[in-house]
């Protein structure tokens, strides 16, 4: 008579991903269960996107040059306040990562026998996801108020939503170890505020050209400048040029810095 197989035991990377999936559906449900926070930070793009457009629009768009319309000017801006909605989403991500630090559940997950990445790894998922849904909704404001882009291909299409979900990927990183940092639900709010401060300084409402000479390199030399002209030129058919090449290294970049930035504070042993 045979004796039954042992049942095999799980590879530790399949154990990851059970925590890590566990880990994602937890702050799924607390996103779902205090949808406050997240609603307040989306506000912020969809309210600057009306304000420029309907109060702002006929002024701003001279600043695109070519006797730009109110119409042309929504075509312009949409673009830069679709990453801008990144940024507003991923200061819920850094509060949130602080509120686990400091409410102890952090410190019970250090004693279970849980992947201990996976914390993080369900914190990055679970926002990388609710950007990639502001993101849409922030785009179904812009279509109903006349945002269009009909010479966009499938494949750019395809490489738009690359982009945004790996600048997203890269915003979240960061915003994660702003939160790691922080003492209090307050601070990682603050510290998180250059992520919606920096689009204001870019691309995103006038060209880089159209600034003063010596704000020019300020607006040029940081990461919302190349992805928003990026993005503008996937979904408008406009230059890329060098930017797409820049948007990339600076994703990549900042993936790779707040990855390590992350890992190597949560994984600190608490004092």
């Amino acid at each position: 008579m045979s004796t039954p197989l042992a049942p095999a035991r799980p590879t530790r990377i399949s154990l990851a991903v059970r925590d890590s999936s566990t880990m994602l559906r937890r702050n799924l449900l607390h996103a779902r269960r205090y949808p406050s926070l997240t609603l307040n930070l989306l506000l912020t793009p969809i309210m600057l996107l009306l304000l420029f457009v309907y109060i702002f629009g006929d002024t701003m768009s001279a600043g695109i040059g070519g006797g730009a319309d109110r119409s042309e000017y929504i075509a312009y801006l949409v673009p830069g306040l679709l990453l801008m909605t990144i940024g507003s989403t991923t200061i819920g991500t850094a509060v949130s990562v602080s509120n686990d630090m400091t409410e102890g559940i952090i410190a019970r997950f250090r004693t279970m026998a849980i992947h201990r990445p996976s914390v993080l790894v369900g914190h990055v998922v679970g926002s990388v996801l609710q950007s990639i849904m502001s993101v849409v909704l922030v785009g179904a404001v812009a279509a109903a108020i006349g945002f269009r882009s009909t010479d966009a291909t499938a494949l750019e299409w395809l490489a738009a939503f690359a982009l945004v979900t790996l600048f997203a990927l890269a915003l979240t990183w960061i915003a994660v170890g702003m939160g790691l940092i922080s003492p209090n639900a307050e601070a990682a709010g603050n510290n998180a505020m250059p992520l919606i401060f920096l689009p204001l300084i870019s691309s995103t409402f006038v060209p880089v050209d159209a600034m003063p000479g010596w704000f020019q390199p300020v607006a040029e030399y940081q990461p919302f400048t190349p992805a928003v002209e990026t993005l503008r030129g996937l979904l408008l058919g406009t230059e890329i040029g060098h930017n797409g090449w820049l948007a990339i290294a600076w994703c990549l970049g900042l993936v790779v810095l707040g990855c390590f930035w992350s890992t190597s504070t949560f994984n600190r042993d608490p004092k």
